[in-house]
């Protein structure tokens, strides 16, 4: 037997190209940070020059493995420590959200900043998404000012789709809701956010995210009411917000309603009992009844609470002044039916006679 060890195959005169992700520069958080600074502190507070800046250096800086101190040195100056506050002995920039202006303008041109380095790089998506969930949670370490331009900020990106109405999660924060950050922080992020869309737009985005019946969850338990909730948004100058939740409540509400006499109905309740119980719901949820009526009454004469003669004598000439006229409109098919349906059992009765 041969004792020598074989020689392992070499391959020469070969060359490898490096891919160009493994090129870039590996840098610790800290060396990371004082790049961006760097390059941030030379383009100064123009947003143009910046947005160029950004694209240009994700081709040599590993935005992928930092994405979390990119974005909170863009919105805050530097790399924030667990509660939202910038260390002291980390270099910070004045190039970025907390330290500009607190108009909206100003906050639609960072939003710019954030959309075309985010299309750039769509990798960074759900970065950003982390970060923005991150900075609503640390909301009570940042200034009142700082809070404003996030706020207002958050709108914007809401409106254009850069950021997904779930991440309004983090404002269900139960500290944040106890001292009143949350409703605060909405105030001022619906505002932007409807300025740049409409309530109907911004209703959808909420729907998508099953978010449109939790608004009121933005107060403390003993404060969710749609009396508050509308007398806190009208006061702040969102009418329309206010009404969409008393909307959304009244329509809940109506559901219930309808579910409930069924499942009472299918049960055999006596109908004083049935009666009652609607009585109640009206006064306890102050519902829009008008609008659930016809339904009701299908639901009463299907489960025979109701004949065909009480409803077209009322139809007739028994119903009070109060909203005749909705409730007419709103019966006006169902009694057609009932009356093509006696005459067709009339005639049926006299060909049999």
């Amino acid at each position: 037997m041969n004792n020598q060890k074989q020689q392992k195959p070499t391959l020469s005169g070969q060359r490898f190209k490096t891919r160009k992700r493994d090129e870039k520069e590996r840098f610790d958080p800290t060396q990371f940070q004082d790049c961006i600074i760097q390059g941030l502190t030379e383009t100064g507070t123009d947003l143009e020059a910046v947005a160029k800046f950004l694209d240009a250096s994700g081709a040599k800086l590993d935005y992928r493995r930092y994405a979390e101190t990119l974005f909170d040195i863009l919105v805050a100056g530097g790399m924030l420590a667990p509660g939202g506050t910038l260390a002291d002995d980390m270099m910070r920039t004045d190039v970025c959200v907390f330290a500009a202006q607190e108009d909206l303008e100003t906050m639609q041109a960072f939003a710019q900043v954030f959309n075309k380095l985010i299309r750039r790089y769509k990798y960074l998506e759900k970065g950003f998404e982390d970060e923005v969930k991150k900075l609503l949670l640390f909301l009570k370490g940042f200034s009142e000012s700082e809070r404003n331009k996030l706020a207002m900020l958050t709108g914007v990106l809401l409106a254009n789709g850069t950021l997904n109405a779930s991440i309004l999660n983090s404002l269900y924060n139960e500290n944040l809701v106890k001292e009143g950050v949350s409703a605060a922080f909405a105030v001022k992020l619906f505002k932007s956010w409807i300025n740049e869309k409409d309530i109907h737009a911004v209703a959808a985005s909420l729907r998508k995210v099953s978010m449109d019946n939790r608004l009121m969850e933005l107060f403390p338990a003993n404060k969710q009411s749609v009396e508050h909730f509308t007398k806190y948004f009208t006061e702040a100058g969102l009418k329309e917000l206010s009404e969409y939740v008393r909307n959304q409540q009244t329509i809940g509400a109506r559901k219930e309603l309808q579910k409930e006499l069924q499942e009472q109905m299918s049960r055999g309740d006596p109908f004083k009992d049935i009666i009652l119980y609607v009585k109640e719901e009206m006064k306890k949820n102050n519902i829009h009844f008008m609008k659930a009526f016809q339904k009701i009454v299908v639901l009463f004469y299907k489960a025979e609470v109701l004949s065909e003669e009480p409803i077209l004598k009322w139809y007739k000439d028994a119903h009070v002044a109060k909203g005749k006229s909705v409730f007419l409109e709103q019966m006006k098919k169902f009694v057609e039916w009932l009356k093509n349906a006696e005459e067709e059992s009339e005639s049926e009765a006299e060909e049999g006679d």
